[in-house]
């Protein structure tokens, strides 16, 4: 990723019609650990991969409880998920206090957007880069909602954040269908066995890396981790994995470029590019 004289500001247009800073926002949500985020008819789940920053630290938390009714995944900055997750307990709180009810899910993503909206329009601001599962339960159901630091938000039947991350997508959308008439622990193995697949081939699952959260009909938002984790892990142990896809075109394009054989004599001279011709970044 290259600077240039559009980035300065997130509020500085390139004339391709692009904000750099909130693009560069979206590429810190790619780089942080994969989480994972599904539903049947009555529950929702999410989980997470923990990171330990060294050998002498223990494992980042992934997932964060917001109220009795739902909580949330991050990937990207833990500072800022921590701003944003402090911001919709407020939020929360507000709503009981003054109804005596639970927040909907949606109106909550809603309010979540607007505060991450002004953020890309400020000079003073920068965008919040990390990306957000919301996994909840109201009087419509399950919920599971996705937000990007650009300030879109999508009403999900599943979905993966996160580094390596298309791998579990594929999983996901291949038992779609699936997992609506799933039981409860059927869903939560289908959700390790989705975020498996965004493991190098030698690292494996275990209690100490994956964290599990829950919430549906008649059940609070309960997390799981450690020890408690276990359960569901034996229930997928022994399954073989399914194959990592092939590098992405662009970076097999790069291979074979390096590879083609140069042609003899002497080289052209190279063109200059214009000074507003940027460097394209790609974007999921």
């Amino acid at each position: 990723m290259f600077r240039n004289q559009y980035d300065n500001d997130v509020t500085v247009w390139s004339p391709q019609g692009r904000l750099h800073q909130v693009e560069y926002a979206m590429e810190a949500v790619k780089q942080g650990s994969a989480t994972v985020g599904l539903k049947n008819n009555t529950h929702a789940v999410l989980l997470a991969l923990k990171r330990a920053s060294s050998e002498l630290s223990a494992h980042q938390k992934k997932i964060i409880p917001i109220d009795s009714h739902v909580g949330v995944s991050i990937a990207g900055l833990t500072a800022d998920a921590r701003i944003l997750s402090k911001f919709m307990r407020a939020e929360c709180l507000n709503n009981r206090y003054a109804l005596d009810s639970p927040l909907p899910i949606n109106r909550l993503v809603s309010i979540l957007g607007n505060k991450m909206q002004t953020c890309t329009q400020r000079y003073d601001r920068r965008p919040y880069g990390v990306g957000l599962l919301v996994a909840g339960f109201d009087d419509h159901g399950p919920h599971i909602y996705q937000t990007c630091p650009s300030a879109n938000y999508f009403d999900c039947k599943s979905m993966a954040i996160g580094a390596r991350s298309q791998s579990a997508r594929t999983y996901l959308e291949k038992h779609l269908d699936e997992f609506k008439v799933f039981n409860l622990e059927e869903l939560v193995k289908n959700g390790l066995r989705a975020l498996r697949e965004c493991l190098p081939n030698e690292v494996e699952l275990n209690t100490k890396n994956v964290s599990i959260a829950i919430v549906g009909q008649g059940m609070d938002f309960t997390i799981y981790e450690d020890d408690a984790v276990a359960p569901y892990l034996a229930g997928i142990e022994g399954e073989e994995r399914s194959r990592h896809p092939p590098p992405s075109d662009s970076s097999s394009s790069r291979m074979d470029e390096d590879k083609e054989p140069r042609p003899s004599g002497p080289t052209p001279p190279e063109t200059q590019p214009d000074t507003a011709t940027e460097e394209r970044m790609s974007v999921d």
